[in-house]
């Protein structure tokens, strides 16, 4: 009995144990009926107490190979169990560790992403910066160049202004040069070009004692064009209101004999 019964559970390793024990039950029935079959033939108490005994033995037997196969096959499952956990640990915690690389990596990206920003920034305003100081030197050559240009103009009206002006002198002077000869013949009358463009009347012929005596005064064209007189000897205390007429009338000859005759006048005192 003991040998049938290892047998079929050594042919059952590496099956299922579940189809080993119920072979193993089925075997173990076989033989129960088996021997109740023969029980009839048992004559004395002594088989029949060897017979139970027998069945005690083959059950403790039978558990003890089932609970041995039972162990061994759950310490394979868990040492394939604790194999695969250690496994599956390594390749996660392997991961992980990617993980942990990819992390920083992409937090370095984003550093430097952020740096980038900073320095396009600083950049951006410094073009801004860049621009308005070309924004206003632009205006400031606009200003320059509409400066200049009224500068140019203002030069241009003083060298119309100018030449009016030379034109007008010039005139006079052509005007007193002709007049000149008829002075000197009938009034006694020098006149003399001087410094700073000043002409010098020197009259004769005033002092009735002393005819050689000289009686004189300066003329000048101011800035404004305006006859000017600068000096008179002897002094005339009716000069100055015989320049504001010779200025309003422009009648250079009276004022020439009007002079005359304030130098006669004096002449008599």
């Amino acid at each position: 009995m003991d040998q049938s019964l290892r047998a079929l559970l050594l042919g059952a390793e590496g099956t299922n144990q579940r189809a080993a024990v119920a072979a193993a039950a089925a075997a173990a029935g076989r033989l129960r009926f088996k021997r109740w079959c023969t029980m009839s033939q048992i004559k004395t108490e002594d088989e029949l107490i060897l017979f139970e005994k027998e069945i005690k033995e083959f059950w403790t037997k039978f558990k003890s190979i089932c609970g041995s196969e039972h162990a061994n096959q759950t310490l394979g499952l868990r040492e394939s169990c604790k194999e695969s956990i250690k496994a599956l640990s390594e390749k996660w915690s392997k991961k992980l560790k990617e993980g942990d690389l990819m992390i920083d990596k992409i937090q370095e990206y984003r550093n430097e992403i952020l740096q980038q920003n900073i320095r396009t920034e600083e950049k951006q305003e410094n073009l801004t910066e860049i621009n308005s100081k070309i924004k206003h030197e632009e205006e400031q050559k606009r200003d320059f160049i509409n400066r200049i240009q009224e500068l140019k103009e203002e030069l241009t009206r003083k060298k119309e202004i100018i030449s009016a002006k030379n034109k007008a002198t010039k005139e006079r002077l052509e005007r007193l040069n002709k007049s000149k000869e008829l002075f000197e013949e009938r009034l006694g009358l020098e006149i003399r070009r001087i410094y700073d463009e000043q002409l010098q009347f020197i009259f004769r012929c005033i002092d009735h004692k002393n005819p050689d005596k000289p009686f004189t005064f300066t003329l000048s064209i101011n800035e404004q064009g305006d006859y000017e007189v600068t000096s008179s000897t002897p002094p005339l205390d009716c000069i100055a209101e015989l320049q504001l007429k010779v200025r309003e009338t422009n009648n250079f000859a009276a004022f020439i004999a009007n002079i005359r005759k304030a130098f006669t006048a004096l002449s008599y005192k």
